[in-house]
């Protein structure tokens, strides 16, 4: 069982920086792939990022989004910068332990309760 808790999120101006940080529980929290989905409002939840070693990054996150994880912490952060309105959505944080794709919200086996980001303009 992996319990996830996203925290970090608010209200920022656009241009500015956020960093989300998702803390797990678990034993096996090393070994798991950790994503970051987004959902607006009205709108599916989308792939952000994920990474286990490596990171994957959904086309139109990179370059101002960075994934990154210290397994020490057992924690997985999300820094996002020069953000838009568009980037307005609620941010979970979710583990995947046996799937080989990354990007499909369904492949993932636990999931945090989200963080609200907003972004004005």
């Amino acid at each position: 069982q992996v319990q996830l808790v996203e925290s970090g999120g608010g209200l920022v101006q656009a241009g500015g920086s956020l960093r989300l940080s998702c803390a797990a529980s678990g034993r096996t929290f090393s070994s798991a792939v950790m994503g970051w989905f987004r959902q607006a409002p009205g709108k599916e939840r989308e792939f952000v990022a994920a990474i286990r070693i490596s990171s994957y990054y959904a086309d139109s996150m990179k370059g101002r989004f960075t994934i990154s994880r210290d397994n020490a912490k057992s924690t997985v952060y999300l820094q996002m910068n020069s953000l838009k309105p568009e980037d307005t959505a609620i941010y979970y944080c979710a583990a995947q332990l046996r799937s080989s794709i990354w990007s499909e919200a369904g492949k993932y086996d636990y999931w945090g309760q989200g963080t609200q980001v907003t972004v004005s303009s």
